[in-house]
């Protein structure tokens, strides 16, 4: 179960970096021109509705230590519809594989598998499906492309990203 605490950004800013923002056009893995690294927003009072509404989960979830927040960890956790994502910062490719976050990532993984969640890893525009046995380098992976899991019960044995058309038209 999820608890929700109270915590500040305070001298993170680690999503404008690695999050990509529509409204304002900047792509993943690139700083926001708005951001000032380390101390905060210039345009704070003003910033698109999706800056304003997100929260990492570390900001969100006490189960996560002073250890995962994102300017240490180098690591921004997030949900997805279907699991979790962490986004690696780019200058920090391996920070996921550091512990303790390479143990807790693969336990994600392991319960995640029993439930029919992900746990991804996206490291510049390399994404990973890491399941509790594996990882599974998926490599670049599109606004339109999914990713198909091969499963043998609950286990999954294979994946691939296949395009959603693809996948709308019966063909995967």
């Amino acid at each position: 179960m999820t608890s929700f605490v109270k915590r500040t950004c305070g001298d993170c800013t680690l999503c404008c970096k690695v999050m990509a923002i529509e409204a304002l056009a900047k792509p993943a893995n690139a700083w926001c021109r708005h951001c000032k690294p380390g101390r905060g927003c210039a345009i704070y009072a003003e910033r698109p509705a999706e800056c304003e509404s997100f929260a990492c989960l570390w900001l969100v979830n006490d189960l996560l230590d002073e250890r995962w927040k994102p300017s240490r960890s180098k690591l921004v956790l997030t949900t997805s519809e279907d699991g979790i994502e962490v986004r690696c910062d780019p200058g920090f490719p391996d920070a996921w594989r550091k512990q303790p976050f390479a143990d807790d990532i693969r336990a994600w993984a392991a319960e995640g598998e029993t439930c029919d969640m992900t746990v991804v890893v996206i490291v510049g525009q390399r994404v990973v499906l890491v399941t509790p046995d594996r990882e599974f380098d998926l490599g670049v992976v599109g606004p339109d492309d999914r990713i198909v899991r091969e499963l043998e019960g609950t286990k999954v044995v294979g994946a691939a990203v296949v395009k959603e058309s693809e996948i709308s038209r019966g063909e995967w």
